[in-house]
């Protein structure tokens, strides 16, 4: 990981408001070991995946966790994988609406939604009104907003399914906020700094992870792929970004413990690493 280069006289590294956070889906599916790590290194908080395993699913467990290791869920991510389409029940709007309450309950400010699957043709119809609603009426929960997260075309064949409606790109939605993935970023083969700049303050969470490009959703570790992880938080110091930075990293192919820890943490340092604004504090106003 490469350093920095010396500040020049007169100026100072500022690092912007924004909180650091780790995904419980680093350590899928042990979610407290999620809480665990993120105590151990230095992280401001964590983002809970809802999956099919007990814990992430048990509000009360969670907070349990939060408080034992004294790191709060900044986050909850909607189970809308394939994989948790029975987890809390199997109508899109209620596994949304109770992941609102759950996060409201736990004190989180976030809850992550991808955009409905195509074959899900009421709800997507419905999606960006029923998103907005929600959003409207954020008072009820706590102050929780929906921010939908930038997922990208499958490919078979050669050919591109378009497999989310009504788009994978949250650009082309009127979506008051948004989650921006690089992993995804990586597959679609956007132009991450570009989709962050046209979407402006509706960027509101961000899940940093890394990719090369592949069909296949990686999750590397910032720094590991060919995204610009360290472009755009770049960027997000200088715009005193104030939302949260999510390390969505997969570790599934650590073969110990050691080597999950290891990417964990390194996740975290390229984080802090890259996140600074260099201010000149002799220039003239």
């Amino acid at each position: 990981m490469s350093s920095p280069p010396p500040a020049e006289p007169g100026t100072v590294l500022v690092a912007p408001p924004a909180r650091v956070a780790l995904s419980t889906a680093a350590t899928y599916p042990a979610t407290a070991t999620a809480f665990e790590l993120a105590a151990k290194f230095g992280y401001d908080g964590v983002e809970v995946m809802v999956g099919v395993d007990s814990v992430s699913q048990d509000p009360e467990a969670l907070r349990a966790l939060s408080d034992h290791y004294a790191v709060p869920v900044l986050a909850v991510h909607a189970p809308c994988l394939l994989l948790t389409q029975r987890v809390w029940g199997t109508e899109p709007w209620g596994k949304l609406d109770r992941s609102r309450e759950v996060a409201a309950e736990l004190g989180a400010s976030i809850v992550v939604i991808h955009p409905p699957f195509r074959w899900q043709r009421d709800y997507a119809k419905e999606f960006e009104s029923g998103i907005a609603a929600r959003n409207e009426a954020r008072d009820e929960v706590g102050g929780v907003v929906v921010a939908v997260e930038n997922m990208y075309p499958w490919r078979a064949g050669g050919r591109e399914i378009a497999a989310y409606a009504p788009s994978w790109d949250p650009r082309k939605a009127a979506y008051e906020a948004v989650t921006l993935d690089l992993s995804h970023t990586a597959v679609s083969g956007s132009d991450a700094l570009a989709m962050a700049d046209e979407l402006g303050t509706r960027l509101v969470h961000v899940h940093l992870a890394d990719g090369t490009g592949s069909s296949r959703d990686e999750h590397l570790v910032p720094g590991r792929g060919g995204q610009p992880c360290a472009e755009l938080l770049d960027r997000l110091a200088y715009q005193a970004f104030a939302g949260t930075v999510v390390l969505e990293v997969s570790t599934r192919r650590a073969t110990s413990r050691d080597e999950v820890e290891a990417d964990i943490e390194a996740a975290h340092a390229f984080t802090r690493l890259h996140m600074v604004a260099a201010i000149n504090t002799e220039s003239s106003a």
